[in-house]
């Protein structure tokens, strides 16, 4: 299914991400700059970390932090786990998070 579907981000409140957990760590640096760039113009983004693995969304989680502390002019953020857990009848597993400037 294809679905295409344009905004701008001035039109969102609370920009929301989603990282796939089998992207390569690559994807984890490109988000790691939108993300820090995005929190200079609003409070917060919401990011949901999914893969087929149960620790999946952990280690991604991990590695984007390490990632986004490593950044010397970036601010200090604070995260907020959000729900998590499996979809039922399949083998995909997630967690949401808001990540803040603290």
């Amino acid at each position: 299914m294809r679905l295409e579907y344009g905004f701008e981000l001035k039109d969102v409140r609370v920009p929301r991400l989603s990282v796939e957990a089998v992207e390569g760590i690559g994807k984890l640096f490109t988000l790691a700059t939108l993300v820090l760039n995005v929190l200079d113009t609003r409070e917060c983004v919401e990011l949901v970390f999914h893969g087929l693995n149960p620790d999946d969304p952990a280690r991604k989680l991990e590695a984007f932090r390490t990632i986004v502390a490593s950044a010397a002019s970036g601010p200090a953020l604070a995260y907020s786990e959000g729900e998590g857990g499996s979809v039922p009848g399949s083998s995909s597993y997630f967690q949401w998070v808001t990540i803040s400037k603290a």
